[in-house]
């Protein structure tokens, strides 16, 4: 008897023309491409999600969805960008990975009840399953630690998009989506 997979199905915009398509995520390899504009659906990157097609996002996929709710000028954010890629990357066609720009959706942040930036939040089937925040300093693995989990955030992102439970810590240092403006440091 024929071994039977699921198929899996994922909801994307596209970087060029802003139009949702559904990916066949078993086909990745294919490169997928925009149903409108022909332009090519990597999906082993994070993609920007808007807020009016978050919901659409979220409930139009079949595997976990971690959306990082970041803003350009968060330093926090910017530290975390290469391990969500990597992530991303790595779990290609498992999860998909989305950011949501803070500054650009304001009323996303109320609903979700946003606190501070850089902040992960993991869907699935359409609900908000977990949630953390991190952007610690890359350490040096423990004796016995998988190597992803080498950074506080990908281990964090790694077991909660999976649906495991990740080790309650203390958070790193976080931006404040209300301080986006505050003056920035001066030069000593």
């Amino acid at each position: 008897m024929a071994n039977a997979t699921k198929t899996s199905y994922g909801t994307q915009s596209c970087p060029s023309c802003d139009t949702l398509n559904r990916v066949d995520l078993a086909r990745l390899e294919d490169g997928p491409r925009c149903a409108t504009c022909g332009q090519p659906l990597e999906l082993d990157r994070p993609h920007t999600v808007a807020g009016d097609a978050l919901d659409r996002v979220v409930a139009g996929t079949d595997v976990p969805v971690l959306i990082d709710f970041y803003a350009d000028w968060c330093g926090p954010c910017r530290f975390m960008a290469p391990v969500l890629d990597e992530f991303a990357r790595d779990r290609a066609g498992e999860v998909l990975v989305g950011k949501l720009d803070t500054d650009r959706d304001p009323d996303v942040v109320t609903r979700f009840r946003i606190r501070g930036i850089p902040t992960l939040i993991v869907f699935s089937a359409g609900r908000e399953v977990a949630r953390g925040g991190s952007a610690r300093r890359p350490r040096q693995p423990r004796a016995g630690c998988h190597a992803s989990e080498a950074t506080g955030a990908r281990a964090v992102v790694s077991a909660r998009a999976l649906g495991r439970r990740a080790p309650r810590r203390g958070l790193a240092r976080r931006c404040s989506p209300g301080n986006a403006r505050a003056a920035p440091h001066s030069a000593r």
